[in-house]
């Protein structure tokens, strides 16, 4: 299942992460930014990467925070151990939350 949820995080984001780069940089030069005051010591190309990767990161992040805040309470709360293996003193012993 977590192999599943971070494809519905990483895939949209990356696929956003594409089209804010195509978004951007229809616009802005890379050549034409600067850092500071100084102007950037990269390549258009190392612009492009390191932008992708960031933009890509951001979105991961959004879309990791809406998986998080989409989990329901049972699966929180479940206990990860099966019934006939849990510890006697249990206080959950049959609820499937200890």
């Amino acid at each position: 299942m977590l192999a599943k949820r971070m494809m519905w995080v990483a895939w949209p984001a990356f696929l956003v992460a594409g089209l804010l780069e195509m978004l951007v940089f229809g616009l802005v030069d890379p050549q034409d930014l600067q850092w500071f005051g100084h102007p950037l010591a990269m390549s258009r190309q190392g612009v492009y990467t390191l932008a992708f990767f960031a933009f890509w990161i951001l979105t991961m992040l959004s879309s990791g925070l809406t998986a998080l805040l989409s989990v329901s309470p049972f699966e929180v709360n479940r206990c990860p151990v099966p019934t006939d293996e849990r510890p006697i003193d249990c206080a959950r012993q049959g609820d499937g939350r200890c």
